[in-house]
C-alpha cells in the first residue's frame, strides 16, 4: 500500500482476504464487495497453484490445482457479475500460461482421482481457465452483458508461486535456465496490464510474449492451443462448473448496461 499511494494519492486501496480454493471463502468475499453497493470496472483472475507433486482436494472435495487455478474464478466472476454489468466498460481477464497447449479436459474425471499428475492438473486447469475467457465472451456477446473478456500470461516471469518445492524438478529447471529464458516480474506483468488497460485490447483475444517459446520477449499475440476454442467442450464444462459451484449464470437476454462496450471493432 505504501508503494500505491504516491503513485496514486486520491485512490481509495483497500485489501481484502480471498481464498480461491474455497467456495465459502469465494461468497464471503463476493457478499463484502456486493455490500459496498460500487461497479467492477476490472476483474483479473490471478490466482494459482503450480504442479503439486501429491493430490490435494480443497474442503469442497475439489482437487486442489482445479479449484484454485479455475474453478474458484469461474464462482467469483459469476458471484460479480451484476457488479461488473453496472461498471463502465467493464473488463474480465482471465491468466493463463503456456502450459495450457498441453492440456486436456478431462470431463469424465476433473478431479482427476484416477489419474493424478502434477503437470497435467495444472494444465488442465490452465486450459479450463482460458476455455472460461472464450465462452465468457461468447455469452457476454449472446446476453447482452456489456462485459469483455479476454486472457493473457506473463511467460517465465521471474516471480515465486507456490508449487511443489526446491526438489521439484520443474524449479531445478528455472534455476538453470532463468538466465536465458525468463524476464522480469514486471515485463511478465505487461501483457496482463495491456489486456486490462489497453484501449487496443479486443475480446477473446490472448496477449503474452512473443521471444523463445513464449517464455520472454515484448508483448504481442499469444498462441492459443486448439483445445482453448472448443466450444462445444467449453459448454459442458461450464454446465458441469455451475454444478460443482453452485454458481448459476443468467441464460436469457439480459439489459445492455449503462456503458455498454462497442459490437463493432476498427
Amino acid at each position: 500500500m505504501s508503494r500505491i499511494r504516491p503513485l496514486a494519492s486520491t485512490a481509495l486501496v483497500r485489501f481484502e482476504r480471498l481464498d480461491l480454493a474455497s467456495l465459502a471463502s469465494v461468497a464471503e468475499f463476493a457478499e463484502r464487495i456486493v455490500r459496498l453497493q460500487r461497479p467492477v470496472d476490472l476483474l483479473i483472475n490471478h490466482a494459482g497453484i503450480l504442479s503439486l507433486p501429491q493430490r490435494q482436494v480443497t474442503a469442497d472435495g475439489f482437487e486442489m490445482q482445479f479449484a484454485a487455478n479455475y474453478l474458484g474464478h469461474f464462482a467469483l466472476t459469476g458471484r460479480l457479475l451484476a457488479q461488473l454489468r453496472a461498471g463502465m466498460s467493464p473488463r474480465v481477464v482471465q491468466v493463463g500460461s503456456v502450459s495450457h497447449r498441453m492440456g486436456s479436459i478431462h470431463l469424465h474425471d476433473l478431479q482427476l482421482e484416477r489419474s493424478y499428475a502434477p503437470w497435467k492438473a495444472y494444465s488442465q486447469s490452465k486450459l479450463a481457465l482460458l476455455m472460461f475467457a472464450r465462452e465468457l465472451q461468447r455469452r457476454s456477446e449472446l446476453g447482452a452483458w456489456g462485459v469483455l473478456s479476454m486472457a493473457a500470461h506473463a511467460g517465465h516471469a521471474r516471480a515465486s508461486l507456490d508449487g511443489s518445492g526446491e526438489a521439484n524438478a520443474l524449479w531445478r529447471w528455472r534455476r538453470i535456465f532463468a538466465a536465458l529464458f525468463s524476464h522480469s516480474a514486471a515485463d511478465g506483468a505487461l501483457p496482463i496490464l495491456y489486456a486490462a488497460t489497453a484501449p487496443a485490447a479486443r475480446p477473446s483475444e490472448y496477449y503474452g510474449p512473443m521471444g523463445a517459446f513464449e517464455l520472454m520477449g515484448q508483448l504481442g499475440l499469444a498462441e492459443l492451443g486448439k483445445r482453448a476454442d472448443d466450444a462445444g467442450i467449453a459448454s459442458k464444462l461450464w454446465a458441469i462448473s455451475e454444478e460443482l459451484t453452485g454458481v448459476r449464470w443468467p441464460l436469457a437476454y439480459a439489459p445492455p448496461t449503462k456503458y455498454p462496450w462497442p459490437n463493432v471493432y476498427s
